[in-house]
This record gives C-alpha cells, sequence and structure tokens, in this order.
C-alpha cells in the first residue's frame, strides 16, 4: 500500500469482546514463541485486521474462528472504536491502526481451540479483564469495560 495523501492513513482492525452464557468474556494469552507477537504472554482480546473487500464482521468471525475455533458468535453491538499507539510498516512509510470492538455473546459450543498465536485462555468476569487489559488499552476502552458491570 502507499500512501501518498497529506492525510494520515489507516488499517481497520477489528477486536471480539466475546460473553459466555455466565457473563464471563474471553481472553487469549499471548504466545511468547510467536515471533510476529510482540506482545508474548500478555492477555488480549481475539483481533485481526480487515482484508480487501471484506465486511468488519465478516473480517471479525473470520478472526475470531483463525484464533479460537469459535464459529458462533452473536453480535450484540459495537462497543467502541480505538485508534492505536501501533505504527505499521508499509512501503512507503507507515499506516496508523484503527480497531472496531464488537461486543459479542458465543452460543451453542464454546470449545476453544487455539491457533499457535496464543498459549492459553480463560473466561473471566469484567472486572477482572479491565484489570488485565489496563496495560494495553486506553483508559477510555477500559472506562467503558467497568461499565459492563452495571449494564
Amino acid at each position: 500500500m502507499i500512501c501518498v495523501c497529506k492525510e494520515d492513513c489507516f488499517h481497520i482492525g477489528v477486536k471480539a469482546l466475546i460473553r459466555n452464557n455466565e457473563g464471563k468474556l474471553l481472553l487469549l494469552q499471548g504466545n511468547s514463541q510467536d515471533l510476529k507477537n510482540t506482545n508474548g504472554g500478555y492477555w488480549d482480546i481475539p483481533e485481526g485486521r480487515i482484508q480487501r473487500k471484506e465486511s468488519l464482521e465478516d473480517g471479525l468471525k473470520r478472526e475470531v474462528y483463525e484464533e479460537t475455533g469459535l464459529q458462533n458468535l452473536m453480535f450484540l453491538r459495537p462497543f467502541v472504536m480505538v485508534l492505536s499507539s501501533i505504527r505499521i510498516p508499509v512501503q512507503n512509510g507507515d499506516v496508523g491502526l484503527i480497531f472496531a470492538t464488537y461486543l459479542c455473546d458465543v452460543v451453542g459450543d464454546r470449545a476453544v481451540q487455539l491457533s499457535n498465536e496464543h498459549m492459553h485462555f480463560d473466561w473471566f468476569e469484567p472486572g477482572r479483564v479491565a484489570e488485565l487489559l489496563t496495560i494495553s488499552y486506553p483508559i477510555e476502552f477500559i472506562e467503558k469495560l467497568k461499565r459492563l458491570l452495571t449494564d
């Protein structure tokens, strides 16, 4: 991708806050052996970038399936948009990254099958998720996550 405009260019990514029927949220722990993963050992939610001609929801379904094996997601609502501090190298410089996070429920089979990008998973209460993600997420994301406790 060559960005020749004067404005900053961005890739769009998607993230999924996946909730089970007990109200717990799925977190994945990065695989420190995976060289692509710069957050080895940190907890995160399923995520990835949108591919050409892919809708946000289709991209999210693909990424969640690739990372967890989960296929039965019910999209409840967009949760938050986050302008990431990550810069992605491209041919003529770099581009920014914007993540659209969706709140989803998993229905039916909840058996998680991790990809090699992650070494562990667990289901956590929203308050604990807010604590674990504080390291790598902006405050507006964490505050909105804490409000899930009262929704």
